[in-house]
């Protein structure tokens, strides 16, 4: 990693095969991961897109990958996601902190939004339930 280059988590429709895997550009993939299993996984807006936050307990290990991206890219991602997503920290279980794409838990329950962490990830749950 260098100035012009972040490390980011994708766990949601940016993964490798997924939809919006473009909008991360020519970022490299570096390795795939896990975070801790400490957060939650929903399927906003009738399965369009992921939302994840941070629960502390009865949370799972979200799957993903982890990219080096320039800070172009990045905003260029920003840009390009869902209202309400945020950046925001994550934990993998390799005791790495990287940013990732966050939604709001006050949304989530709001709107009432499924939880698909049982399905282990959002790739899994694509695969089971295409929209």
């Amino acid at each position: 990693m260098t100035d012009k280059t972040k490390r980011i988590f994708i766990c949601g429709s940016a993964l490798h095969g997924q939809p919006d895997h473009k909008n991360l550009g020519e970022a490299k993939l570096l390795k795939s991961a896990k975070t801790l299993p400490i957060y939650r996984l929903h399927a906003a807006g009738n399965g369009w897109h992921p939302a994840i936050y941070e629960i502390g307990e009865d949370g799972i290990s979200i799957p993903g990958e982890v990219y080096e991206i320039s800070h172009t890219q990045y905003e260029h991602l920003l840009v390009n996601e869902p209202p309400n997503m945020y950046p925001g920290d994550i934990k993998l279980e390799d005791g790495e902190v990287l940013t990732a794409i966050l939604y709001p838990r006050e949304l989530i329950e709001h709107y009432q939004w499924p939880d698909i962490s049982a399905f282990g990830g959002w790739a899994a749950y694509k695969k089971s339930n295409p929209i």
